[in-house]
């Protein structure tokens, strides 16, 4: 058994991630750059209790940045957009 934490870093909130969720049940994660979709797909279902549909993931390069002279260079990252089946959903801000 895989530690799930690894495969799944922190999920991804944003206007057009929450967009996503609202309008078509898609969640955005970023993921571990080892990560293959069936292993995103396994873990999304087991942290979460949730049925996944589909897994479609991205690779974005790290933009280099200029601070004054000094030039400063964001982290390159994998992303995953879970598509879940009809009916489920995720909460991130759940309140008990």
């Amino acid at each position: 058994m895989e530690n799930y934490h690894h495969i799944i870093k922190r999920p991804i909130v944003s206007e057009k991630s929450t967009a996503l969720a609202e309008i078509a049940n898609r969640y955005t994660f970023e993921v571990d750059k080892a990560a293959r979709k069936p292993q995103i797909a396994q873990a999304v279902e087991s942290l979460f209790g949730v049925k996944v549909k589909a897994v479609r993931t991205l690779n974005t390069h790290g933009r280099t940045r200029h601070l004054g002279r000094r030039t400063l260079k964001a982290p390159s990252q994998k992303k995953a957009i879970v598509t879940l089946e009809e009916g489920q959903q995720i909460d991130f801000f759940q309140t008990k």
